[in-house]
């Protein structure tokens, strides 16, 4: 049987030998060395050499009520920003403004939108996925908005990153679940529809009462204009058109 070796003797064998640069000496670098090593890396994410690419990040914040404050999300989103060496260019923050409602209701989330799309930063950093909208399309448009422009979205609290393929491959699945979910609100309607017609239920428009027709042919009889007729009976224009059909009065 062969001689078995020492622990010591073992981990001396156990090296990697790196490619040898031109003009100098192999070196070795010890498996027993490995923590320096990630150490150093560490270093190098979260502290970048000079010279190196900044990433300029915008940060969004909101809560639903006045009573609430943003204070808290806005400092543990400058915590990381610190930590990984990006650069804050600017504050969006939505105060006492509910999700539920749409782009044009949140100033700062509609400003946010407006910037990504000149680019003027790189990433969009946002305490929690619910701080950006209350349905998973809302979430999914907002995203292919940022990804049209060529900006990054980071999460904190979902840890995620769509800088990173592992958070790119997320939203993707993300999006697919919000076809799915598209497709079942379809398919919802149509079956609604489906059984209100067996009742026997008008869908559409609501139907133009016999005593309107006739009250609207009479005045056009009168040599009245549609616009006038309209405003005479108090109806729509378009109520007009559709009991004159194509007559020129």
């Amino acid at each position: 049987m062969g001689r078995r070796d020492s622990p010591k003797a073992h981990n001396r064998r156990c090296v990697k030998r790196a490619p040898k640069p031109a003009g100098s000496e192999p070196r070795e670098i010890s498996y027993l060395h490995k923590a320096d090593w990630v150490r150093q890396n560490h270093l190098l994410l979260t502290h970048p050499r000079p010279g190196a690419r900044v990433v300029k990040v915008a940060l969004y914040t909101r809560v639903s009520t006045d009573g609430q404050t943003a204070d808290n999300q806005r400092i543990e989103l400058e915590r990381v920003a610190a930590a990984r060496g990006w650069q804050i260019v600017r504050l969006y923050d939505d105060n006492g403004v509910s999700g539920a409602k749409g782009r044009q209701e949140r100033k700062q989330f509609d400003s946010l939108l407006k910037a990504a799309t000149r680019r003027e930063f790189d990433m969009v950093a946002a305490w929690s996925v619910d701080r950006l909208g209350r349905s998973l399309r809302d979430l999914i448009d907002f995203l292919n908005e940022l990804r049209a422009a060529g900006v990054d979205l980071y999460l904190h609290q979902q840890a995620v990153d769509t800088s990173t393929p592992a958070g790119r491959a997320l939203f993707q699945m993300m999006g697919v679940f919000a076809e799915f979910e598209r497709a079942l609100i379809i398919e919802r309607v149509r079956a609604g529809m489906s059984r209100a017609r067996k009742q026997g239920k008008h869908l559409g428009r609501p139907r133009i009462s016999l005593q309107l027709r006739a009250d609207i042919r009479r005045e056009a009889g009168n040599g009245l204009s549609r616009r006038a007729i309209a405003r005479k009976l108090e109806v729509g224009d378009a109520t007009v058109r559709r009991v004159l059909g194509g007559c020129s009065t």
